[in-house]
């Protein structure tokens, strides 16, 4: 799938252009906006505070009315989750005003067409940085977050300055601009569109009870662009991102193929091992140099992986497989995952009221059976990140 592909004439001098049309391919729908007369762009670049608030007051609000009614429908007809639909607000904000030309227009477009599409939105400068926030009520750890009486805003452009901004010494001030309609963005992703095109097939390869085991998967590098720049929220968002369907088509029917005949435990020994043994182990320091939690996908789509991804992948294909119970357990160093079975084994931990067996999807230096938790880990302090219910118990409320 091609998210975006949008065409624009521009037409003028340098300090004024003009955006006759619009027209984006996403997720396999078609669409061209056509302005009902050329959108006139000021390329005039803003270069302080008092000239970027009269540069969004000047906006005409009229001619780009039909755009962002356009995407709005777009986004409802799709049922794009706020998350995927601010990728959908990027690109077109790219194309009408480039990034690599004038990030500051660039930003102020991507505030606008997100403040006219029900959200609210803000902008903050200090030092010749302008910071680009939006209003969510969820956790989120690994960005700015920006206090505004009673509610929080979450900073949607940090990676653009390197994630290397000392607060300490810069103080940002909000900007005075027109509000949106005040609604909350939710980093929630319950369903990802078909992606058309552009899949790669990737083999998975593993051994287990002394027999190689080899699955050959589909990925969309388009969709882990989509995700780039995800930030670090709670582990129960992360973890319920689903698969692509191309994804999940190529790998849930497989596996269940292969369990097919296996008892439960078996089949979740036989899952532990392949999330285990498929893909190298390395930490988001070495490979990041910071936090980063990936979702079930991006664990299929990358080389090598930490001890969370590899629990939210073994979750997801625990869940999908088998449905069963299970509860996210975090330690301060380590995160792992514990299974409800119809009758407990090996090591155990105990919640409301039901033992969940321990299953460690991350490799170690010892080989580690179902129901083995690593050594060092005896006696730690621990907390539940999150338990999962299956849909069969939800469904019986």
């Amino acid at each position: 799938m091609s998210l975006l592909v949008l065409g624009c004439l521009l037409i003028g001098s340098s300090a004024r252009s003009q955006v006759r049309s619009v027209a984006f391919d996403c997720f396999g729908d078609s669409l061209t906006y056509v302005f009902p007369r050329p959108l006139v762009m000021d390329r005039t670049h803003p270069a302080n505070e008092a000239e970027i608030e009269a540069y969004c007051r000047k906006i005409p609000e009229n001619e780009l009315e039909g755009l962002v009614q356009t995407l709005r429908r777009f986004r409802d007809e799709h049922q794009l989750d706020d998350w995927l639909y601010y990728q959908l607000v990027r690109r077109v904000a790219e194309q009408i005003s480039p990034k690599a030309s004038d990030y500051y227009l660039y930003t102020i477009c991507k505030w606008y067409l997100l403040t006219r599409s029900g959200y609210d939105a803000i902008l903050t400068f200090a030092g010749e940085k302008l910071l680009f926030f939006v209003r969510s009520d969820e956790n989120i750890y690994n960005v700015p977050i920006r206090k505004e009486g009673n509610n929080t805003f979450v900073c949607l452009n940090y990676h653009d300055y390197g994630f290397n901004i000392d607060f300490s010494r810069t103080n940002f001030r909000k900007l005075d601009l027109p509000a949106g309609d005040a609604g909350a963005f939710s980093y929630r992703v319950s369903s990802l569109p078909g992606v058309k095109g552009g899949t790669i097939e990737k083999e998975l390869s593993f051994e287990y009870n002394r027999t190689n085991y080899s699955f050959r998967i589909k990925l969309n590098p388009k969709m882990a662009a989509y995700f780039r720049n995800y930030p670090v929220t709670d582990y129960e968002k992360h973890f319920n991102i689903p698969l692509s369907p191309d994804t999940y088509a190529s790998l849930i029917p497989a596996l269940r193929r292969k369990l097919k005949g296996l008892s439960t435990r078996d089949g979740v020994d036989f899952l532990m091992h392949f999330t285990r043994y498929s893909f190298l182990f390395r930490t988001d320091t070495d490979s990041y140099g910071g936090e980063k939690v990936f979702s079930p996908e991006m664990t299929l789509f990358n080389e090598s992986s930490d001890c969370e991804d590899r629990v939210g992948l073994f979750y997801y294909l625990v869940r999908e497989v088998y449905d069963l119970p299970m509860i996210v357990v975090a330690y301060p160093k380590h995160v792992s995952i514990a299974v409800h079975f119809d009758k407990a084994f090996g090591q155990t931990i105990e919640y409301k009221g039901k033992k969940f067996t321990i299953c460690e999807p991350t490799p170690q230096a010892d080989e580690l059976a179902l129901g083995q938790s690593i050594p060092s880990l005896s006696g730690a302090a621990y907390q539940i990140a999150f338990a999962y219910e299956p849909r069969s118990v939800r469904r019986s409320r």
